[in-house]
C-alpha cells in the first residue's frame, strides 16, 4: 500500500504519513513502526461536526 506525506509537513522531518485509501495514519521518521487504522474520513467528519467530545 502507498503512502504519502501531508502537504503541510514541516522541513523540519515532523510529517504525518496517510496511507492511500485514507484508513491508516503513521510518523513519516518511523515508517516501520505502528500505524494509527481508523476510518479516517469518518473520524474527519465527525470532528469537523463537533460530535467528538474530550
Amino acid at each position: 500500500m502507498n503512502w504519502r506525506k501531508s502537504s503541510f509537513s514541516q522541513s523540519s522531518g515532523n510529517c504525518v504519513e496517510v496511507r492511500q485509501d485514507l484508513n491508516a495514519l503513521r510518523d513519516s521518521k518511523n515508517p516501520a513502526g505502528p500505524a494509527l487504522s481508523a476510518d479516517l474520513p469518518q473520524l474527519l467528519a465527525t470532528i469537523k461536526s463537533g460530535k467528538l467530545h474530550h
